[in-house]
Formats: C-alpha cells, structure tokens, sequence
C-alpha cells in the first residue's frame, strides 16, 4: 500500500528528444539521461514501413529529473549532433488516413 500511494504521488514527465543520430541506441539514450535522475521509460521511434530510426523519442522522468535532463542536455552534443530536449507536447489523434482534404462521401 506504501508503495502504491509513493509510486501515485511521483508525477511523471514525458520529454521529447529530437535530432538524435539514426546509430542512437535506447541503451545509449537511457544512459545519457540517467545522469540527470531515474528514467522510467525510453521510445526510440521507428519508420513502421521500413523499421530505420527516425531520429527522435521519449524519455519519461519524474517532474523533477526530467527537468533537470532538460536543462543540462538540450542543445548538447551526442554522437555530434545537437540534441533538441524539451517537454512533449500531446498530439490530437487523427481519424486515421485522413490528411485534411474535402470529405468525401
């Protein structure tokens, strides 16, 4: 119950990290930011045709790591490029395949 009720209060930050290298590993990306608090979680997002990196992710931190890894790594050198950290923002979901043309019934 302690536990649960620590784990509850812990509010998490889902960080957005672009502009990483195609050769970016979650291993690497999770070391990176572990020295700036725990890392709950890391999505290294994939071309779901082709399976290649895209180049950017997630890293979940609680509030206070998260911004702490914000500050310390955005604009910062990984594997020479410069990474762009910041707070993800939520996406609206679209309607599946719709790309904003005229509706057709």
């Amino acid at each position: 119950m302690f536990f649960y009720s620590l784990v509850s209060t812990l509010q998490m930050t889902k960080l957005y990290v672009g502009n990483l290298p195609f050769t970016a590993t979650d291993e690497a990306v999770r070391a990176l930011f572990s020295k700036h608090g725990t890392v709950e979680k890391v999505s290294l997002i994939t071309d779901r045709d082709t399976g290649r990196p895209r180049g950017f992710g997630f890293v979940e931190m609680s509030n206070a790591d998260a911004s702490r890894a914000m500050q310390a790594l955005n604009g910062t050198d990984f594997d020479g490029r410069p990474l762009k950290v910041n707070e993800a923002q939520d996406r609206e979901r679209s309607g599946g395949g719709n790309r904003g043309g005229p509706r057709r019934y």
